[in-house]
């Protein structure tokens, strides 16, 4: 049978534009269908803007800190205006080449939603198109618990476009996205609480580094409430939100973000209705070849719900794309030893195990841990501390984790993630020679353990 397209990609995030662009370049016909924005989540709503923010959150500590070295910052003030619309400027600028690196690739771009009417099949404004393969790349969405006053909330997609710098914000959530809002309110200026239901934020990462942060965040000033969730929300008079938690207590905000969850975005896309198979989650299943239970239905991203990264969606893509069009090139993804950071303030980044994940999976382990003052700091009133942590297996003597606290920890771990991933031991690390003085230096000078 003779299609329209050899791949009609659904969503223009990271991963979908990746298999889109790779898929064109080796000959393939692609289409890509976008409803909202080029670029996705991680572009508009995600990764990108919130990186903006954390930067102009930090200046407020830069500020602080700039005495120490001799500079007087008088009458220095804030605009949260100001941020938002030359945050707003920068992604209209990367939606740009997102469609620029689309249709210099050959691409045909479709700014519609598109849903999926047969194994091979896509409709998108009333046309339907044919294609051999059809990757779904949606992505995901905030949600928020059904609760009442619910509707009082919002979630991290509002969050970017606040007209005003709300002067009480409560943020509900233990991940990623809680804590870095969390530090980003705070740092601009705003009274902030982070309400989180467990007994400690950020799940999955190492337990030295949690703790770490958490201490971190409450030198800040940052209120910090844990084994607390809300039961209630309602808005008073005066246009503030009034927030009655399970144990009876109440919180005053004017702002209330929940940060508790994203649910693949599958909406109006059709799959249902071709008994495509969802996981026990929600999420879209797919094999190790991203196919779903309808094999020319492809899917890749956060809507299978496997590691919510960016660069995984990207590396998802390119799989997809070499294995369809150039197979001779295709490697599978390899979801071992992912780096990733949490750009808190201050950041925190990891690679590889942590100390719980290498005890739990039998490893006789030895490990090392340097706290210190940032030499940044030495010469201000900060006292804010880093934490640099390795976790190595005694027998073999290769390193399993990386874990850092302190500022760029994102910078630093991504070439600790290279070193990882092509095996390093810790002889390899000590046989390194540091850059000095650095903060970086630490992790190739830790010589004596600090714990087994």
């Amino acid at each position: 049978m003779a299609y329209d397209f050899d791949l009609f990609v659904i969503g223009a995030g990271s991963g979908g534009v990746r298999a889109a662009r790779f898929a064109a370049g080796y000959g393939a016909r692609v289409a890509v269908a976008e409803s909202r924005y080029l670029g996705g989540t991680c572009v508009n709503v995600g990764c990108v803007p919130k990186k903006l923010l954390v930067y102009g959150a930090h200046y407020a500590e830069d500020l602080g800190q700039a005495q120490g070295y001799g500079w007087s910052i008088d009458g220095a003030t804030f605009d949260w205006k100001t941020l938002i619309a030359n945050k707003d400027r920068e992604i209209q600028r990367l939606n740009g080449i997102y469609k620029n690196l689309l249709v210099d690739s050959g691409v045909t771009l479709l700014q519609a939603h598109a849903r999926v009417t047969g194994a091979h099949s896509v409709e998108v404004d009333g046309t339907q198109y044919t294609a051999e393969h059809i990757l779904v790349a949606t992505g995901g969405w905030p949600f928020v618990p059904e609760f009442p006053g619910r509707e009082h909330a919002i979630t991290s997609n509002e969050a970017f476009y606040l007209e005003a710098l709300p002067r009480r914000v409560l943020v509900v959530g233990g991940g990623y996205i809680a804590v870095e809002f969390a530090s980003i309110f705070h740092g601009c200026g705003a009274d902030t609480t982070l309400l989180y239901r467990g007994e400690l934020f950020l799940r999955g990462f190492d337990g030295s580094l949690r703790d770490h942060l958490k201490d971190e965040m409450i030198k800040k000033g940052v209120d910090l409430q844990f084994n607390s969730d809300i039961a209630t929300i309602d808005k008073q008079a005066d246009g503030s939100l009034l927030a009655t938690l399970e144990d009876g207590r109440t919180l005053e905000a004017d702002c209330i973000l929940y940060a508790t969850g994203r649910r693949p975005m599958l909406d109006g896309l059709g799959l249902d209705a071709l008994d495509v198979a969802l996981d026990s989650r929600g999420f879209i299943a797919v094999d190790e070849q991203f196919q779903t239970s309808v094999p020319s239905i492809l899917a890749i991203g956060d809507v299978i719900g496997r590691v919510q990264l960016t660069p995984v969606a990207l590396a998802e893509g390119m799989a997809v794309a070499r294995r369809l069009f150039r197979p001779e090139e295709y490697r599978p993804v390899d979801y071992n030893c992912i780096a990733t950071a949490v750009f808190s303030l201050p950041n925190m980044a990891t690679v590889g195990l942590t100390e719980e994940q290498a005890r739990l999976q039998g490893h006789r382990v030895k490990l090392f841990e340097s706290r210190f003052r940032p030499m940044k700091l030495t010469m201000t009133d900060s006292l804010e501390r880093s934490l640099m942590k390795l976790v190595v297996d005694a027998d073999t003597d290769r390193v399993l984790g990386c874990h850092m606290a302190g500022p760029d920890a994102g910078e630093i771990m991504q070439g600790l993630a290279v070193a990882m991933k092509a095996g390093a031991t810790k002889r390899v690390f000590d046989e390194t020679i540091g850059i000095h003085p650095t903060a970086a230096e630490e992790f190739v000078t830790m010589r004596t353990p600090t714990g087994i």
